[in-house]
Order: structure tokens, then C-alpha cells, then sequence
């Protein structure tokens, strides 16, 4: 099972009447199109506007695609910027609230999806915002638990062939922050257990000229917004070409692949939930064909 919403399609509506002003958001995957674990939504947050306080019994992952918005996150305000990203864990207080100027924009995926109108209660306001503490987001402060911003430096093989500064204006490198490439694709994980996310990662992907994903299935859920350049995507038999801000979801057992078959890099924002397990979250069809065409040679090794 998959969706495909196109980015012509994506008209946001006002969020959370009575609750907040000049909020909208789009919900390009949900339960209406088969999801049980993926709620993703393209979020849009007028210039002084807010959404009013809450807690929540879901995960919230975002990533800032435009202008500046203030997260107030249990009692402190976090100055935002593009490419900030990061994790509301559940239960915690917080608050959304625009720009002196200009419009906001930011991806959220919230999982479990939240209950509809005739569920339990699932979503609790405290009224609107009140006065917070703030200060600049400064992610090398290890003391910066749930948000990270992701800058193209991050995601590029050659600024990163050489060691960093000591006082490079970056989380010190290690295993957990390392860009994974291979087969042409390059992967940055944003935001995953490093920063408290329990349910959810939220990481970037950049697909090279003739960069492939061949096909295979997870046994999770997997959501995806393209930011830059055009790819090939299968997924359950169907071929696809997505273009900037357009949306792909693939449901647990879908069968998916990715073919860059421009001269041009291709950037997506990927989403995955539940979080991995430990072993077997890929299946790739090849190695199991492989298997069969081992074993009916008479192969048992």
C-alpha cells in the first residue's frame, strides 16, 4: 500500500480552531489514505501567530522549511531557523509561534496518529502562550536534548573528508551524527533515540546522479518529501516521478525503489516509523532472488 500526493495538490487548511491564529496545516498522510503509524503534515504559520500551549500523547518530529518560527518547548523558547529540526516528545508542554514578519513553514509527523473526534482524548490545551525564556539555539550545548539544524555542509562527502575545527559550529562528529553513504545516496540523520525521539527518525537523503535504491520492503512505515531535483520511484508496481514538493508514503510490505536517472542531485526528506529494529528493517528483493536461484542450483550453503 502507497499515496502519492502531488505538491499542486497540497492546499493547507486552518489547524486548530479556537486554539490558534494563523496556523494551517495540510495532512498529506493519515488514515484515509491506509496509514496506521505515519501522520505527515505541511504546516504553514502566519507572521505573529501562535498555536496555543499543549500536551500531547503522540510524537511530534519537524523540520523548518521557511522563515523563522519561536518553539516554546516546556517553558523555553527555541529562536528556529531552516533546517532546524527536532523532536516534541510526548507529554511535554509546547507552543508554536510565528515570526515577527513574514510567514513560517515546517513538516511535522506525528505518530501514533492522533485519535480522531469521537476517540479518547488524545491532545490537551493550556491556553495561549506565556512569557518563556529564550535564547538562541546553539546545538553543540549538550545540554540541547530534542532539536538540531541541518546545514548543507552536513550532507556533502567533500567538506567532510577533512577534521573539523575544535570549534566548528557543529555537534561533535561522531558514529550517531555521521552521513552514511553509499550506492550514490547519502543519508543524515536528523533527528532519531539522540534526541529523545522514542517512536520516530526523521533523517535527509541525497540521491547522486545514477544513485539507485533497488527494490524492497520495511517493516515499518516510511513517508517522503522531496526538496530538489526529479527521481524514479516504484512502489507496489506503479512508477512515479516525483518533483520538488511533492509527497510519497509507503506502508509496511510495500514494495519500493528509487532510480535517479537525471545528471542532477536529488534531495528528499524521509520519515520512518516505528523506529527501526535492531536487525531485518530492509528487505531487498535481490538477495532473496538470489537465495531461490542458490538453492533451486542445489546450493544449500
Amino acid at each position: 500500500m502507497h499515496h502519492v500526493v502531488r505538491a499542486e495538490a497540497i492546499r493547507p487548511v486552518a489547524g486548530y480552531p479556537g486554539r490558534s491564529a494563523g496556523f494551517e496545516r495540510f495532512s498529506a498522510v493519515d488514515r484515509s489514505v491506509g496509514s496506521v503509524h505515519t501522520a505527515l503534515g505541511l504546516c504553514t504559520l502566519g507572521a505573529r501567530g501562535h498555536v496555543d500551549t499543549h500536551v500531547q500523547s503522540f510524537e511530534e518530529l519537524f523540520y523548518v522549511t521557511e522563515g523563522a518560527p519561536t518553539l516554546v518547548l516546556n517553558g523555553r523558547g527555541h529562536p528556529l531557523l531552516p533546517g532546524a529540526c527536532g523532536v516534541v516528545p510526548v507529554g511535554v508542554p509546547h507552543a508554536w509561534i510565528g515570526a515577527d514578519a513574514g510567514s513560517s513553514k515546517w513538516i511535522d509527523m506525528l505518530t501514533p496518529i492522533p485519535r480522531s473526534a469521537d476517540e479518547p482524548a488524545d491532545i490537551f490545551f493550556l491556553g495561549p502562550p506565556k512569557a518563556y525564556e529564550t535564547g538562541p539555539l546553539d546545538i553543540r550545548d549538550p545540554r540541547s536534548l530534542n532539536i538540531f539544524r541541518m546545514t548543507d555542509d552536513d550532507i556533502t562527502l567533500d567538506k567532510l573528508k577533512v577534521g573539523a575545527r575544535v570549534d566548528a559550529p557543529t555537534v561533535s562528529a561522531s558514529m550517531a551524527t555521521a552521513l552514511l553513504a553509499y550506492s550514490g545516496i547519502a543519508v543524515k540523520m536528523l533527528v532519531d533515540q539522540r534526541l529523545s525521539a522514542a517512536l520516530a527518525t526523521m533523517f535527509m537523503v541525497e540521491y547522486q546522479p545514477g544513485g539507485v535504491a533497488h527494490l524492497h520492503d520495511h517493516p515499518l512505515e516510511e513517508a517522503y518529501v522531496i526538496f530538489e531535483g526529479e527521481i524514479e520511484a516504484v512502489a507496489d508496481g506503479q512508477t512515479y516521478h516525483l518533483k520538488p514538493g511533492d509527497v510519497l508514503w509507503t506502508g509496511v510490505g510495500s514494495i519500493h525503489a528509487f532510480y535517479n536517472r537525471t545528471n542532477k542531485t536529488v534531495r528528499w526528506l524521509e520519515t520512518q516509523s516505528p523506529q527501526p529494529p535492531a536487525r531485518h528493517s530492509y528487505r531487498f528483493n535481490r538477495d532473496w532472488d538470489y537465495l531461490r536461484e542458490k538453492l533451486a542450483s542445489g546450493q544449500q550453503r
